[in-house]
């Protein structure tokens, strides 16, 4: 079995080998991809967005702009900032913020779905820090990092890893039921078992790269629907949250799973 997993890794190492300098720029702009959308969409929608506000979640006059207009300045400068990876600690904390303020401006507290899926969105905010921290380890010069970018990168892999999986606890518990949503659970709770304990985690994550990217054009079709059907609008902000998660598990099988992971333990022995 070690000798056959071996062979798939080498396989997969030498398909790989050339995009690997290209996938971190690539993640990061799948990562910010739901930003910048729900940005453009708020923009192209305005008077609809601000009609919504004040109607449905209680908004005065003048504050509902205000939350959009900083939302929408946040997004697009955060998402900028994360793909040219500059001032990354000021982009993560910034769509953070954006996350946290839709999640409760948009009266979503206790919608499960958008839950779990900006759980996910987030691992894959943390995973883009910890790319950061890496990277300005890795411009050290002679000696070993410090202790501090160290840890920081390390705590954040395994808190992006563990938050990246949520996703699939939302294809599990929410979602009409099909055996295509079945197939995908089982599957995906599996590989994210193996990501949050950092089992083959670099291979587990292109597992489940595959899986989103088949599973995303199969149920967030929103391309097909007409431009004035109700569900249009709440497919295509599931397809690009998802290619985000997507995103961060690129960041997660260029990076590893961290020093706090089965594999790291398994080069000890």
């Amino acid at each position: 079995m070690d000798n056959f997993t071996s062979k798939v890794e080498r396989t997969l190492e030498s398909i790989g080998t050339p995009i690997k300098p290209y996938l971190p720029a690539i993640a990061r702009f799948l990562l910010v991809v739901t930003f910048l959308e729900d940005s453009i969409r708020i923009m192209s929608q305005w008077s609809d967005q601000i009609r919504y506000l004040q109607r449905h979640q209680g908004f005065p006059w003048g504050l509902a702009e205000l939350f959009l207009f900083i939302n929408v300045t946040t997004m697009l400068i955060g998402s900028i900032l994360a793909i040219l990876k500059k001032h990354s600690e000021i982009a993560v904390a910034g769509l953070g913020g954006v996350i946290i303020s839709q999640w409760i401006g948009y009266g979503l507290i206790f919608d499960s779905n958008f839950f779990f899926r900006n759980l996910s969105v987030a691992g894959g905010l943390l995973m883009l820090l910890a790319d950061a921290y890496s990277s300005k380890k890795k411009k050290l010069f002679a000696g070993l990092p410090s202790l501090n970018q160290t840890d920081k990168s390390t705590y954040l892999q395994l808190f992006g890893r563990i938050l990246l999986v949520f996703l699939f606890l939302s294809f599990v518990f929410t979602g009409e039921f099909s055996i295509l949503r079945l197939v995908v659970s089982i599957v995906g709770l599996i590989g994210c078992v193996m990501v949050v304990i950092g089992f083959k985690a670099k291979y587990t994550a292109w597992i489940l790269i595959t899986i989103l990217s088949i599973s995303n054009v199969l149920l967030n079709n929103w391309w097909s629907l007409h431009h004035a059907h109700p569900r249009r609008d709440f497919l295509k902000y599931d397809f690009f949250q998802t290619l985000s998660i997507m995103g961060g598990f690129l960041l997660l099988a260029n990076l590893g799973a961290g020093g706090i992971s089965v594999d790291e333990k398994k080069k000890n022995f």
